[in-house]
C-alpha cells in the first residue's frame, strides 16, 4: 500500500469537524487510511462505511490487525476503548473532508478526467505520459466515486506532482461534487456516449452531467474536449474563466492526429503538437488515438515535448480487461474488453477488429450494454451495421436486452454463423470451447454486469 505524508490524529480531528474524540495520544500519526478492515495496519485509520454491510462491525478486525484509530458515526458508548474513536455525524462525509484537507496539504496539480467511454484508458495514458518529467500518482481500477476518489487522494505519496483522477457518474450532481472536492488544473472529457441513459434520459443530459466537472476547475484551468461533440459546445457554460483546447481527428481541432495506422497490438500516429514525430500506442483503433491525444494535450500544457513522453506512451500499463489481448485455449487469442461496454464503444471496436488482417478465423462475442433504459432496444439493433458476414466468421451474442440485435442480424448472416444464449453461460462456453482453434480470434465485449469475464476466464489458457 502505498504510504501517505504522516497525519496527526489532531489534525484528523480538526479537518472531519469530529463531534468528539478519544486519544491516549493526539499526536498519534496516520501514514494510511482504509475502509477494509482486513488491509488495516499499524498507523492506519479505518474508516467505517455503511453499504450492503456496515463497516462499524468490523472495528475488531481494524483493531486486530493494527489500526491505531477509527472514524465512528455509531453511539459513543458503542465504541471499543482500545482504539482512538474519531466521533463524526456521517463518516462518508467525514472521508471527503478528510481528502479535501489532505489534497491541500500536498497540493499537487490535478487533472481531471470523464467521459463515457475511454476515461479509464485516458486516465492510464494521461499519467505515464507525466511520469517522464513528474512524480504521478492516479486512480487505480475504477476508484472514481464518492468512496473511491478521496481513498485515491489519501494514498497520495508526499512526493507527488501531479495527482490523475478518474471521475464516474451515474445521475446529475455526481460530477459536479467530484470536481469541487479536487478543484482540478485541467478536466477532460473523453466523449458524450449512450451510458446511463435509463437515469438521464437523452444524450444532451448526459452532456450536461459529465459538464459539470467545470464546476471545481480552477480559475485559468485548461478544459479539454472532443472537437466533433456539439452538445459539448452547446451546453458549455458561457462565462467560464477557464482555457479550452479541442482534440480529434479533425484538423480543426486544436491537438489532431493523422497519418493513423492500427494494427492488432499498436496504433502509430502523427500528432499536430509537433512537425512529424510518428507516435505509438499499445493498443488497436482510432478511438484509443483519441484517448491519446487528451494525454498528449495534457502533457504538452505542463511543457512537455512530444519527444519526452513518446517512450512513456509506447508503454503505458492499461487496466485490466481494456482492449487487452490473452492468450486462449487451443492456441486462439482473446480480444477482452468486457469490463464496459455502451453503444459507441462497442460500434468503434467492432470496427478496428474488422479491419485486423485474418490470422485464423474472426469471431464476435457480445453481450448486453446495460442501463440503456427505454432506448436499450434500438441501440442494440442499431450495432447490426457494424456486423458483417464478410468481416466475421461467426457472431456470438448472449444476454436479455441484446435480443434486438439478434433479430436485426437474422436477415444478414446465414444461421450457421450466428449464435444466441440467454441464462446459464455453461452452453456458450462448451461451444465455444468446441469451436475455437489455432491462430483463431475472438472479441469479448459486454457491460461488466452482463459478467461476459466469466467466460473470458473460461476461455482462457490455463
Amino acid at each position: 500500500m502505498t504510504q501517505m505524508k504522516p497525519i496527526r490524529i489532531i489534525d484528523i480531528v480538526k479537518a472531519v469537524k469530529a463531534i468528539d474524540y478519544s486519544s491516549p495520544n493526539r499526536f498519534a500519526e496516520i501514514t494510511s487510511v482504509v475502509f477494509d478492515s482486513r488491509e488495516a495496519t499499524s498507523d492506519s485509520l479505518f474508516v467505517p462505511l455503511k453499504g450492503e454491510t456496515d463497516g462499524h462491525d468490523y472495528i475488531q478486525s481494524a483493531i486486530a490487525n493494527g489500526a491505531t484509530a477509527a472514524l465512528w458515526s455509531r453511539p459513543e458508548a458503542e465504541a471499543p476503548p482500545d482504539i482512538a474513536i474519531i466521533l463524526v455525524d456521517d463518516t462518508l462525509t467525514a472521508l471527503q473532508d478528510l481528502a479535501k484537507y489532505y489534497l491541500g496539504e500536498i497540493n499537487p496539480k490535478v487533472v481531471a478526467i470523464t467521459g463515457s467511454n475511454g476515461k479509464t484508458t485516458t486516465k492510464d495514458m494521461t499519467a505515464a505520459v507525466l511520469e517522464a518529467k513528474f512524480k504521478v500518482h492516479k486512480t487505480k481500477g475504477n476508484f472514481n466515486n464518492e468512496i473511491g476518489l478521496p481513498f485515491t487522494i489519501l494514498q497520495m505519496p508526499e512526493e507527488t506532482e501531479i495527482l490523475v483522477l478518474e471521475m464516474g457518474m451515474s445521475d446529475h450532481g455526481e460530477i459536479s461534487f467530484l470536481s469541487k472536492l479536487a478543484t482540478p488544473d485541467v478536466a477532460a472529457i473523453t466523449i458524450i456516449g449512450e451510458s446511463h441513459l435509463e437515469y438521464l434520459g437523452s444524450r444532451r443530459n448526459i452532456a450536461k452531467a459529465k459538464l459539470e466537472i467545470l464546476d471545481g476547475l480552477k480559475p485559468d484551468g485548461l478544459f479539454i474536449y472532443p472537437i466533433d461533440e456539439p452538445l459539448i459546445r452547446e451546453e458549455m457554460p458561457i462565462d467560464g474563466n477557464y482555457h479550452k483546447r479541442t482534440f480529434g481527428i479533425d484538423h480543426t481541432a486544436t491537438v489532431f492526429a493523422y497519418g493513423i495506422e492500427s494494427g492488432k497490438n499498436a496504433t502509430s500516429f502523427k500528432v499536430s503538437l509537433d512537425d512529424g514525430e510518428i507516435l505509438e500506442i499499445p493498443v488497436l483503433g482510432e478511438y484509443n488515438v483519441q484517448n491519446a491525444l487528451i494525454a498528449l494535450t495534457i502533457a504538452d500544457y505542463f511543457g512537455l515535448s512530444m519527444l519526452e513522453v513518446k517512450g512513456y506512451l509506447e508503454h503505458f500499463e492499461l487496466t485490466e480487461n481494456r482492449s487487452q489481448w490473452l492468450e486462449g485455449i487451443n492456441g486462439s487469442q482473446l480480444l477482452n474488453d468486457a469490463y464496459n461496454a455502451s453503444p459507441t464503444s462497442m460500434t468503434a471496436v467492432l470496427e478496428a477488429y474488422a479491419k485486423l488482417p485474418r490470422e485464423g478465423r474472426k469471431f464476435v462475442l457480445l453481450g448486453d450494454i446495460r442501463e440503456l433504459g427505454e432506448k436499450s432496444a434500438e441501440l442494440h439493433a442499431s450495432l447490426s451495421a457494424s456486423l458483417e458476414p464478410e468481416d466475421f466468421d461467426a457472431v456470438y451474442l448472449y444476454g436479455d436486452e441484446i435480443a434486438p440485435l439478434y433479430q436485426a442480424l437474422e436477415s444478414k448472416f446465414p444461421t450457421n454463423q450466428l449464435h444466441y444464449f440467454t441464462g446459464d453461460k455453461a452452453p456458450l462456453i462448451e461451444e465455444l470451447k468446441a469451436t475455437l482453434d489455432h491462430n483463431d480470434q475472438i472479441l469479448i465485449k459486454s457491460s461488466f454486469g452482463t459478467d461476459l469475464l466469466s467466460v473470458v476466464k473460461a476461455l482462457r489458457e490455463q
